[in-house]
């Protein structure tokens, strides 16, 4: 029986009050999980509320093509792109559009990954850095989630030369699991721990940040909180609740002081720690600091291994309110025949003047987003996927403004 007609769903674009600066970039950036055909096949009871003829790939990827060249943002994070069908038809009609395209595919044997998309009339690529989670004998690390990490200038900078006018963007897809909240922090502290090394400025500031992606969290979870106050006291938090996907979550096991291995190389401020080579170049200074030492500092961060708190320095701020005006009904990112929640988000680092006496401050004002829906809208379409929709995330779109 041929599927009822519906209409898309009603998005509008919502402005936010900007400061005029006629030197600025502006630029858009759109995150979005299409939803690969192996990973749709294999969870097919996901899917059972779908018309059958909108699930073929030939029906979904002119949609989804269409729907990237619709909005046509500068920048495109894209997560569960099916490898084949990224080198043989994404990445060809992409470029043919004028994007340059980047792109990461999960590690083992798994068929999708992570594509980072820029336009290169606007944009110029610095440096393009792939991450792997998985990491060989680490019994928390043994997923195949992976990140893109890219450093972007851009190409009409009135000050080429200008090291702050870099835009550092991350793309990350972290693992699904409800109840494997300490796999989600681990993935999520090897990502921070790259972003915070490729934006760091030579003056010991950082360059503006944008973290897109799916996180497989809710918005005010545990997670959320970390990636957006910079710290997450987890003493005595049950695994299950750190993404906030499940209300109920089964199993009472909480999360362990550290979280990750020591042997990670990464400390609880989600930064790598100094290497024994880059130590040995100033040992006058690693002497002192030995030497001075006393019975109360081994104390001291005795104590700290046992608060349980991680940290990272990156100041991120959600770009969607997550919360639909007048009524407070939840924004959902995706919505399938199991669940309907946000999950997606487009971080960034926000434009804050610092006082004269410290450098950096350059960030990033949005200017607007797409909005988004509550369930009830996609209920009235017939969920995700459908005739107009290819994939069961929605994009989101965000506008930003780099100073000069």
């Amino acid at each position: 029986m041929p599927e009822k007609p519906v209409k898309p769903l009603q998005r509008r674009w919502e402005a936010l009050p900007a400061c005029q600066d006629s030197a600025a970039f502006d630029f858009s950036v759109m995150t979005y999980n299409i939803l690969s055909q192996e990973l749709l096949q294999d969870n097919a009871y996901l899917y059972r509320h779908c018309n059958p003829s909108v699930l073929p790939w030939e029906y979904r990827l002119p949609n989804l093509l269409a729907e990237i060249q619709q909005y046509n943002a500068d920048i495109v994070c894209l997560q569960e792109v099916q490898e084949d069908h990224y080198e043989n038809q994404i990445k060809p009609a992409l470029q043919a559009l004028g994007y340059q395209c980047e792109y990461k595919r999960r590690t083992g044997r798994k068929p999708d990954g992570c594509a980072v998309i820029f336009k290169a009339s606007r944009l110029s690529l610095l440096s393009s850095n792939p991450i792997e989670f998985f990491r060989p004998g680490d019994a928390l690390l043994d997923r195949d989630n992976v990140g893109l990490v890219v450093l972007l200038q851009p190409n009409d900078t009135a000050a080429p030369s200008d090291p702050s006018a870099f835009i550092c963007v991350a793309n990350t897809h972290l693992l699904y699991n409800p109840r494997r909240g300490d796999v989600k922090l681990a993935q999520l502290a090897i990502l921070l721990a790259e972003i915070k090394r490729l934006s760091r400025l030579p003056d010991g500031s950082t360059c503006p940040v944008l973290l897109c992606g799916d996180f497989n969290s809710t918005p005010w979870s545990p997670l959320y909180s970390f990636l957006t106050t910079g710290c997450l006291e987890y003493q005595g938090l049950q695994i299950g609740m750190v993404s906030g996907q499940e209300n109920s979550p089964r199993g009472q096991r909480l999360l362990t002081s550290p979280i990750w291995s020591h042997g990670l190389g990464i400390n609880s401020r989600c930064e790598y720690k100094p290497t024994a080579e880059s130590s040995s170049s100033s040992p006058t200074a690693v002497e002192g600091a030995i030497s001075n030492l006393t019975v109360e500092d081994v104390a001291n961060k005795a104590a700290a291994a046992k608060r349980a708190r991680i940290e990272h320095g990156l100041k991120l701020q959600s770009s969607y309110q997550h919360r639909l005006a007048p009524d407070g009904r939840p924004e959902i990112t995706t919505c399938h025949s199991r669940t309907a929640m946000t999950v997606d988000y487009i971080l960034y680092t926000p434009d804050v003047t610092p006082p004269p006496s410290l450098p950096g401050g350059r960030g990033l004002q949005l200017l607007g987003r797409l909005s988004l829906v509550d369930q009830s809208a996609v209920e009235e379409v017939n969920g995700l996927p459908n005739q107009h929709h290819s994939s069961d995330h929605l994009p989101l779109l965000a506008r930003f403004r780099l100073g000069r």
